[in-house]
Order: structure tokens, then C-alpha cells, then sequence
């Protein structure tokens, strides 16, 4: 191997690491000071840090050790575990942005329904997708395996062994069809049902504020008015506040979307060209750009908590 490239790629995996790992404790440790005022919104960060903590210690700590040592040093079953909880990280932290950028949607499009017994919906869709998450990785156990790298050498590997020279195909397209295309156009028509929402209602609360709309308040008996304009000044900005709040969590959800495309698309790019073109680079290559590309992938799990920070001032109330 390249010693020069594999040097360049355990400084960014540690940096990744490191970075990722720290930023997530962080995001832990605020969600415990808060756990006895946790909203909805707060329990799905909670759930999005572990799972980026995940793809810290479970993706790219194994790599990391993998670089150092260039072929995996350990039994039959820690491979297969490696290899199962690599996958089971990345469907976990996609399919938990994925189900809080639902709960937005539901938020802000359909507000009643999400007021409807909220923590046991939200601890509902969390559960499923730890579920759907564990179930989707198994096909990892049994693909992989420690095998002999070339047969007669006696040289061990965690490699995997597809079965039909088709199957390598298969698998990464429906891997990247799972984790990066199919939730990125869910996500893509939530934020498009959001933002028609947001406009709508700016556009009613614009025509309603308008001259000659009315807005007198509700009287009480005999004409008194107990609560007065102020009263009713303070209706209006209470609403307006929460509706405010709801907004800066879809704009913060949105921007970790944003996170996560930038991060994964490079990554599934490469990983689709390696199976598709029989020319391309495979994981052996000392291709500089392909080798780096395939490690920055686990970038918005460093991103996020950063995002996180940005808007925290805004998630303490009315998520």
C-alpha cells in the first residue's frame, strides 16, 4: 500500500473522530441537563447525537484501527460485528433525521395531530427506527467475513464475499438507494410541503393584519373588555412566538439536511462509480481524491452538533 495515503488518511479519520466524538458528548451532556423539560424536539437531537456518536465510535473508530494495522486483526465473529454496526450507524443517523424532519412536517403542517399524545409519538417513530435500522443491517453479518485475501496466501481479511459477480453491484445500489436517494426524496417533498405551509400562513397573517380586517376582540359580558389590548397584544405575540420557534427548528433541521447531503453525496458517488464503471478505483487504489473521498462521509456527524450550537438559543421552548 501507499504508506504516504494511508498516513493522510488516519490524520483525517482521527480528526473526524476526534471532532465528531467530542461535538456529541457535548450535544449529550446539554440533553441531560434539560431532561426535565425535554420537548419532542430535544428527545429527536438526543437520538441524532447518539447515533452520530455511533458512526464516531462504530464506523470511524474501526476504520481508523483498520488504517493503522492495514488488514484486521481480530476473530471471525468481531469482523462481522465491525461490519454490522459500521451500517447499522449510518442507517440510524439517516433514518433519525429523516423521522425529525417528519415530526417538523407534522409540526407545522398539521399541528393538532401533533399535539395528540406528542412524546408517545415521538418515542414511537424513535423506536421504529432504531427497529428498521437493526433490521436493515443485517445483511452485513452475512456478507462479511475474515477470509483469505488471495486463496493459498494465508493472509486474513474483513472482507466481503457477494456470492455472484453481480452482487457487490446489488448491494451498494440498494445501500445507497436506502440511505442516501430514497430519504433524500422524502425530505425533499417535507421541506416542500413546509415551506408552501410557512408561506401560506405568512401570506393569511399578512391579510388578516391588514386595514379594515376587523380583529376586534371578544367582548365579555356587558361590553367589558377585562383583558383589554394589551391582553389581546399578548395573544398575538404569544402565538406569533411559537410560531417564530417552530420555524427556527425547521430552518435548523433544514441546514442538517444540507450537512448531510454535502457530506454523503461525494461518498455515494464514489461508492456507485467503483461497482458501475470497471475502470474506476477500488478500495485498493492510490487515488488520492477517491481514497479521501470515501472517508468524508462521516462529516456531518461532525457538523451537527456545531448546527446544533447555532440555534440552541431558540430550542428551549415551543418546539
Amino acid at each position: 500500500r501507499d504508506e504516504e495515503l494511508a498516513k493522510a488518511e488516519v490524520g483525517v479519520l482521527g480528526t473526524i473522530l476526534a471532532v465528531a466524538t467530542a461535538g456529541n458528548l457535548g450535544v449529550l451532556l446539554a440533553m441531560y441537563r434539560l431532561r426535565r423539560k425535554m420537548s419532542r424536539m430535544h428527545l429527536f437531537i438526543l437520538h441524532l447525537g447518539l447515533s452520530d456518536l455511533g458512526v464516531a465510535l462504530f464506523q470511524v473508530l474501526p476504520q481508523l484501527l483498520w488504517k493503522v494495522t492495514y488488514r484486521f486483526l481480530g476473530p471471525d465473529p468481531l469482523c462481522r460485528a465491525v461490519k454490522y454496526l459500521q451500517v447499522l450507524s449510518m442507517f440510524a443517523s439517516t433514518y433519525m433525521l429523516l423521522v425529525m424532519t417528519l415530526d417538523r412536517y407534522l409540526a407545522v403542517c398539521h399541528p393538532l395531530q401533533s399535539l395528540q399524545q406528542p412524546s408517545r409519538q415521538a418515542y414511537t417513530m424513535i423506536g421504529l427506527t432504531w427497529l428498521l435500522s437493526c433490521l436493515l443491517s443485517l445483511p452485513q453479518v452475512f456478507i462479511f467475513s475474515l477470509r483469505e485475501v488471495r486463496p493459498g496466501s494465508g493472509v486474513l481479511d474483513c472482507w466481503a464475499d457477494f456470492g455472484y459477480p453481480w452482487g457487490a453491484r446489488a448491494y451498494i445500489t440498494w445501500t445507497t438507494l436506502c440511505i442516501f436517494v430514497l430519504p433524500v426524496g422524502v425530505l425533499s417533498v417535507c421541506y416542500s410541503l413546509i415551506c408552501h405551509e410557512i408561506c401560506k400562513n405568512l401570506k393569511g397573517k399578512t391579510q388578516s393584519g391588514a386595514p379594515g380586517t376587523g380583529g376586534a376582540a371578544v367582548g365579555a359580558p356587558g361590553g367589558a373588555n377585562p383583558a383589554g389590548k394589551g391582553g389581546q397584544a399578548s395573544r398575538v405575540s404569544s402565538v406569533r412566538t411559537i410560531s417564530r420557534a417552530k420555524i427556527r427548528t425547521v430552518k435548523m433541521t433544514f441546514v442538517i439536511v444540507a450537512a448531510y447531503v454535502t457530506c454523503w453525496a461525494p461518498f455515494f458517488s464514489v461508492q456507485m462509480w467503483s461497482v458501475w464503471d470497471r475502470d474506476a478505483p477500488d478500495d485498493e487504489s492510490t487515488n488520492v481524491a477517491f481514497s479521501i473521498t470515501m472517508l468524508l462521509a462521516s462529516l456531518s456527524s461532525c457538523c451537527n452538533p456545531w448546527i446544533y450550537l447555532f440555534f440552541s438559543g431558540h430550542l428551549l421552548q415551543g418546539c
